[in-house]
C-alpha cells in the first residue's frame, strides 16, 4: 500500500487486512472479504501500526471514516480464453501490426493507423516514460519478457519492472504491442496487480489506481463494471479519492494520466454508464477495426475523448492485434478496447517524452486537437462539428490518435490555463414522462460569469440526473449546449429491465462541447425509447460546467473555423449562381429552338 494517497483532514488509520479476520463482514452484495477500515484516535499512528503488525497485517494509512469492505465485480475487457487460441507464433511479427503502419494487411485500409512511423522519424520512442499497467498479472516466464524482469511485491501489487527490450507485449489482455509503439526503445512498464480474485474493493482498487504516483506517468486500465447492458457502476468513495489525488497530485502535480478501455458492451450498453470510462479524470479510448468501421462490441458514449484499434470483423486470421499470449506463445487474434487503451497509454508515452512537462489536461486537450477523423465511420453515428468546429463522433470521439500529429504539438505545447468548475443551475423539482411525450427542461446560464469560477471555454460537461422509469433501459436522454451541439448521454440499452433503482445523482459526461462558450440555454430532453409503454420521473439535473477562463488557441480555431465557413458559403453561392445561369442559358437555347 506503499504510495496511497493521503488524505488532508484525516484523523483516523486504515489498516489493510490481508490474513484470517478478526471478525467476519459480511459485505452488501454478499461476497466475504478480509477488508476492513479502521478508525483509531488522533496521533495514535505508532499504535495503528503495533496492532497492525500484531496480527500480521501489512499496513496503515490516513482515512476519514470506517467502512466495511463489500466484495464487488470488476471485469477484464477483451478477455478470451486461451484455448480459443489457435494461432501461436514464437517471432515477432511487425509487418502484422496494420494499427502501425497499416499498407492493407489483412484486408485492411491502406493509410488507416496510429501515424507511430513519423514519430519515430522525429526520434521519439518513449524513453524515459513509465506506463503503469493495472491487470491480473504478468507472464514473466515469457521469452520476450523474461530477460527484462525484475520483482518486487509491494502489499496487494505485484510491481514487474521492465527496461529496453522488443516484443514488450504483456499478458494476450493486460498490455499489447508497446513493441511497435517504442520501437527499440521502451518506456518503464510496471505491472500492478490486482485483478486476480474473484472480487474487488473499494481499498484494492485506490491503492491501484494510486501506486507510485510519484513513479507512474500513465496508468492504463483494460477494465471495468460488468459490459452486460444492465449495469451502472462506478468507483465507490476511497477509488474517487484516490483518482481526485492522482490528477492534482500526481507526477509532481502535474496529475496522473488515467487511460481506460471504454467497455465490450456493444450497441446493449452505453459507457456512460460505466464511472470510470466516463470520468473526467480519464481519457476513455474506444477502437475502431482495420477498415475504419466500429468493431461490433464498441459502446457508443459522450464521454469517449478518442479511438485507436483492435481486430478487424473479417475471419482474416492476422487482422487482430499481435501480442504475446501464455506459455510463451503468440497471437495476432487479440481484440476487444482492452487491446485500445493500452496502444492509446503507447502513443502517450511518445507525447510524454517529446514534452516531460505535460499535464493531465493537456494530454485531453492534445488528444481533441491531433486525433483525426481520418477513415473512421460508422452507419448510425456521423460525423459532426461542434460551435467552434471542432469534429466528433458518438462513437469516435475525435477520432483516432495520431502520434506524429500529437509529439509535433507536444513540443511546443504550453500548459493549459488553470481549469475552474461552475455549477450552472439546477433543476430539482420532480418532472414526469411517459412515452410519446418527451421531457423538455432548459437551464440558462452566465457560467458563473462575473465570479472566480467563470468558464468561459468548454473542458467536460456533466449533466447530475436522477431518474427513476417503469424499465431504465428505455430511457434515452439527450443534451443541447447553447451553441447547439447535441449530445446524446444515454442510449435505450434493451438488457436493462431496472424499474427501482434508475440513475441516483449519475454524473452523464460529454466531451463533445469541447471549447464551446457555456453561456446561453441548455436543453435536456428525456424519452422512451421502445416496444412497450413506459413511465417514469425525471427528480433532478444539475448542469455541471469545467473549463478555462483563457483559452487563446480556441480562438484561433474558432477564427480559422468562420474563415473556412464563409469561404464554403461564398463557394456555395457562387455554385448556386452558375446552376441558375446554366439554366436560363438552357431554357433560353430551348426557346431558340
Amino acid at each position: 500500500m506503499r504510495g496511497y494517497p493521503r488524505y488532508g483532514t484525516a484523523v483516523g488509520f486504515m489498516v489493510l487486512l490481508n490474513a484470517l479476520l478478526i471478525f467476519a463482514t459480511q459485505a452488501t452484495e454478499g461476497v466475504l472479504t478480509d477488508h476492513l477500515l479502521v478508525q483509531l484516535h488522533e496521533d495514535a499512528q505508532d499504535e495503528a501500526h503495533q496492532v497492525a503488525t500484531q496480527h500480521g497485517f501489512q499496513s496503515a494509512r490516513k482515512v476519514k471514516n470506517v467502512f466495511e469492505q463489500g466484495g464487488f465485480s470488476r471485469q477484464k475487457r477483451g478477455y478470451r480464453n486461451i484455448n480459443d487460441i489457435e494461432v501461436n507464433m514464437s517471432d515477432p511479427l511487425f509487418t502484422k501490426q496494420w494499427y502501425l503502419i497499416n499498407t492493407g494487411q489483412a484486408d485492411g485500409t491502406p493509410g488507416l493507423d496510429l501515424n507511430v512511423a513519423e514519430a519515430w522519424e522525429l526520434g521519439y520512442t518513449g524513453k524515459g516514460v513509465t506506463i503503469g499497467i493495472m491487470d491480473d498479472g504478468i507472464d514473466y516466464l515469457h521469452p520476450d519478457l523474461a530477460s527484462n524482469y525484475v520483482s518486487t511485491h509491494m502489499s496487494l501489487n505485484v510491481l514487474i519492472f521492465f527496461h529496453s527490450f522488443e516484443g514488450m507485449l504483456i499478458n494476450e489482455a493486460s498490455v499489447q504491442d508497446f513493441r511497435g509503439l517504442v520501437k527499440n526503445m521502451t518506456p518503464l512498464v510496471l505491472g500492478i496487480r490486482m485483478l486476480d480474485q474473484p472480487f474487488m474493493t473499494d481499498i484494492i482498487e485506490a491503492s491501484s489506481i494510486s501506486h507510485m504516483p510519484q513513479v507512474i506517468d500513465i496508468y492504463s486500465a483494460s477494465w471495468g463494471p460488468t459490459d452486460d447492458g444492465k449495469t451502472v457502476d462506478g468507483p465507490r468513495e476511497l477509488t474517487l479519492q484516490a483518482m481526485a489525488d492522482g490528477v492534482n497530485k500526481g507526477r509532481g502535480g502535474k496529475g496522473s494520466i488515467y487511460v481506460w478501455a471504454s467497455g465490450d458492451g456493444g450497441s446493449y450498453d452505453d459507457c456512460n454508464c460505466d464511472g470510470y470510462a466516463s470520468s473526467m479524470w480519464t481519457i476513455s479510448i474506444n477502437s475502431a477495426i482495420n477498415d475504419g468501421r466500429t468493431a461490433l462490441y464498441d459502446e457508443s458514449c459522450s464521454s469517449t475523448l478518442a479511438s485507436t484499434f483492435s481486430n478487424g470483423r473479417k475471419r482474416n486470421p492476422e487482422a487482430g492485434v499481435a501480442t504475446t499470449d501464455l506459455y510463451g506463445n503468440c497471437t495476432l487474434r487479440h481484440s476487444g478496447t482492452s487491446a485500445a487503451a493500452p496502444e492509446a497509454a503507447g502513443v502517450f508515452a511518445l507525447a510524454l517524452e517529446a514534452n516531460p512537462n505535460l499535464t493531465w489536461r493537456d494530454m485531453q486537450h492534445l488528444s481533441v486537437l491531433t486525433s483525426k477523423r481520418n477513415q473512421l465511420h460508422d452507419e448510425v453515428h456521423q460525423w459532426r462539428r461542434n460551435g467552434v468546429g471542432l469534429e466528433f463522433n458518438h462513437l469516435f470521439g475525435y477520432g483516432v490518435l495520431d502520434a506524429g500529429g500529437m509529439v509535433k504539438m507536444a513540443k511546443e505545447w504550453k500548459t493549459v490555463p488553470e481549469r475552474f468548475h461552475c455549477v450552472a443551475g439546477s433543476i430539482q423539482e420532480p418532472h414526469k414522462f411517459q412515452s410519446g411525450n418527451k421531457l423538455v427542461l432548459a437551464i440558462n446560464t452566465e457560467a458563473c460569469q462575473g465570479k472566480d469560477n467563470f468558464v468561459r471555454y468548454l473542458e467536460h460537461v456533466q449533466a447530475v440526473v436522477t431518474v427513476n422509469a417503469t424499465r431504465r433501459g428505455d430511457i434515452n436522454i439527450n443534451m443541447t449546449s447553447p451553441m447547439g451541439t447535441k449530445s446524446i448521454l444515454l442510449s435505450r440499452r434493451p438488457r436493462d429491465d431496472d424499474s427501482k433503482v434508475g440513475f441516483d445523482k449519475w454524473p452523464f459526461m460529454t466531451t463533445h462541447t469541447w471549447g464551446e462558450d457555456p453561456r446561453g440555454t441548455w436543453v435536456l430532453e428525456v424519452g422512451f425509447r421502445g416496444d412497450q409503454p413506459q413511465r417514469g420521473v425525471l427528480k433532478e439535473w444539475t448542469l455541471m460546467l469545467h473549463g478555462t477562463q483563457s483559452a487563446p488557441y480556441i480562438d484561433q480555431i474558432v477564427r480559422d473555423y468562420q474563415s473556412k465557413l464563409a469561404m464554403s458559403k461564398k463557394e456555395e453561392l457562387e455554385e448556386e449562381l452558375d446552376e441558375a445561369v446554366e439554366r436560363s442559358l438552357k431554357s433560353l437555347m430551348s426557346k431558340n429552338n
